[in-house]
């Protein structure tokens, strides 16, 4: 069979097995299968596959029609500008999570000490220092296998490694008495129903997706977390999923946090929330 129609069957078949992006499933497994970039799988269109490249081909497209995540399949997942390892001790970095790391960039003052709680392979954290050279971050673990691909992202960005910095913590105990200007995290937020809802999640560490019965109950606990490490006037910016925006909005408010937005991501689904510190004045927050 030529590449073109090894890549048509397995688009059918992917889109058969539930895929909702059958066709860049396709054209990244076979890419990855074959060392090909995805012009290379039109460029090379017409060539016949030899046994052996349609042997990895159908076992990568194989593992993906068992709902298995793409990034896991080929240990590699696009963020932002990075390109980050991933592995199944951790989440697959997602689109919805960059206007997380948009609003940080925003309100991150200059010079700003910022904690990354839960912070998985290290994408909000690496993406925060690589877009504004002048903070520092501190990325905050507490799986030990998580932490090391974190380590793995942060040293194969070496330009990161003299502002970053990762250490293994349930949630920010290994930094008390530190202070911090700004405090992000995407912390779990499902609860377990959804897990049957979405099968595909099945794949990713599940302490890292369920929080409890409720869904907010890792939000409750870094907010009080933050406003004890935060400095006068700092900044707690979450994540949170679809519906959680006014109960997130309200244990913000009864943590001590001010001025409270919400910024919606690329679906419309409000996916950024924030509040600061009520010790100090703020300046203008970047608009909602």
């Amino acid at each position: 069979m030529t590449l073109a129609e090894v890549l048509q069957k397995s688009t059918e078949w992917l889109a058969g097995k539930g895929s909702d992006t059958p066709r860049l499933d396709a054209e990244v497994l076979i890419g990855h299968a074959l060392g090909l970039e995805r012009i290379g799988l039109y460029t090379e269109a017409e060539r016949p596959l030899t046994d052996d490249e349609l042997v990895a081909c159908r076992a990568l497209i194989g593992r993906r029609g068992e709902m298995e995540p793409v990034a896991h399949i080929t240990g590699r997942r696009p963020f932002g500008r990075l390109d980050l390892e991933v592995t199944p001790d951790v989440l697959v970095p997602r689109p919805d999570t960059e206007v997380v790391v948009d609003v940080v960039v925003e309100l991150a003052p200059e010079g700003a000490r910022i904690a990354d709680w839960g912070t998985g392979s290290g994408a909000i954290a690496l993406s925060v220092a690589d877009l504004r050279p002048d903070v520092t971050v501190t990325g905050l673990e507490r799986s030990p296998e998580a932490l090391a691909v974190a380590l793995r992202n942060l040293h194969a960005n070496p330009g990161l490694e003299d502002r970053v910095r990762m250490v293994q913590s349930d949630g920010m105990a290994a930094v008390a008495g530190e202070e911090f200007d700004l405090v992000v995290g995407n912390p779990p937020y499902l609860v377990s129903a959804d897990l049957d809802r979405y099968p595909a999640l099945r794949h990713e560490p599940q302490q890292a997706l369920v929080a409890g019965p409720v869904g907010t109950e890792d939000h409750a606990r870094v907010a009080a977390e933050a406003a004890a490490a935060l400095a006068p006037g700092g900044w707690l910016v979450l994540e949170v999923g679809e519906g959680q925006a006014d109960p997130v909005a309200g244990i913000l408010a009864v943590a001590g946090f001010g001025e409270v937005s919400m910024r919606a991501d690329l679906a419309g689904i409000p996916r950024a929330i924030w509040g600061r510190s009520a010790q100090a004045e703020a300046p203008d927050s970047p608009a909602s």
